[in-house]
């Protein structure tokens, strides 16, 4: 597989050693993208990992930050999207970083919508074709309009890919009341391949932490197969506004999803946005405690 340019924003994907190659996260039509592309392998398979309105207290300082600073929250930064990040002490467990999460995807959402076979209202296919190519480009939010970063992690099967970025007011908006509607717009569809195979796609509201500003959450299955093997990639998608920016985080894999991970990568996440736009540095988790 092709690299992705480290430029692209943070996302996550979800690991199939089973399947032996990664699958690839949201653009759609094609097997290769405009930015090199990626090489198909053997099996059509490989895994990644792979979103109300209250605030947030860091669970770190014990306090909740007062409504003056809230107000006067500093604008996101280069440096300030890094130091936002998690690591692997903020989701515990088994989890390993890694350094090439730029690159990750999953072929599997790579399709185009068939019209003809959707459930719900043709007029839907357009948004459902949306998601899939937001997916595999890890776009779920648009463009960002200014800073942002990425990290992704490893455990056993698993993937986690963790963003942060500053977009335009009015079009986080936008995104994420677009996410809200995909449950009912996209509730169970059809995408064909470029080879004519068929995987169904059905799409979940996930519940996430009552934290930041706004919040999204989903959850997509995919199903198809791998040579003669069926396969499903199972992703969990959630979503969280603080102010103009926001944190992604995508995870799960051909084995599930791992929800108490994605919970605690909300929360901790959002803590750390909201420490680093306040003028605070977040403080260090004391780490695995296994």
């Amino acid at each position: 597989m092709h690299r992705r340019p480290p430029s692209r924003p943070a996302r996550v994907v979800a690991s199939a050693l089973a399947v032996g190659t990664l699958l690839t996260c949201a653009a759609c039509s094609g097997e290769s993208k405009g930015d090199g592309g990626r090489a198909d392998s053997a099996a059509d398979v490989a895994a990644s990992p792979l979103a109300a309105e209250s605030t947030l207290a860091s669970p770190r300082s014990g306090r909740s930050a007062a409504p003056r600073a809230e107000k006067s929250a500093g604008v996101l930064t280069p440096s300030g999207a890094k130091a936002a990040l998690i690591t692997e002490a903020d989701i515990e467990d088994n989890w390993t970083q890694v350094k090439d999460a730029a690159s990750w995807g999953d072929k599997l959402l790579i399709g185009k919508v068939d019209v003809a076979a959707l459930l719900t209202a043709k007029t839907n296919a357009a948004d459902c074709q949306k998601l899939l190519d937001a997916l595999y480009d890890d776009t779920l939010l648009g463009k960002p309009s200014g800073a942002s970063a990425l990290t992704g992690f490893e455990q056993n099967e698993s993937r986690l890919l963790y963003q942060v970025a500053a977009y335009d007011r009015a079009k986080l908006g936008t995104s994420l009341n677009w996410l809200k509607t995909l449950p009912v717009k996209c509730d169970q569809f059809t995408a064909t391949d470029s080879r004519g195979g068929h995987r169904t796609v059905q799409v979940i509201e996930d519940p996430v932490p009552s934290v930041g500003d706004a919040r999204q959450g989903l959850q997509v299955t995919v199903t198809g197969t791998s040579g003669t093997q069926p396969v499903t990639l199972t992703l969990q998608l959630a979503v969280v506004r603080v102010g103009t920016d926001a944190i992604t985080v995508t995870s799960g894999g051909l084995r599930g999803t791992e929800t108490d991970t994605t919970k605690a990568a909300v929360q901790q996440g959002t803590a750390n946005l909201k420490d680093v736009l306040a003028g605070r540095t977040p403080a260090a988790q004391p780490g695995n405690l296994d």
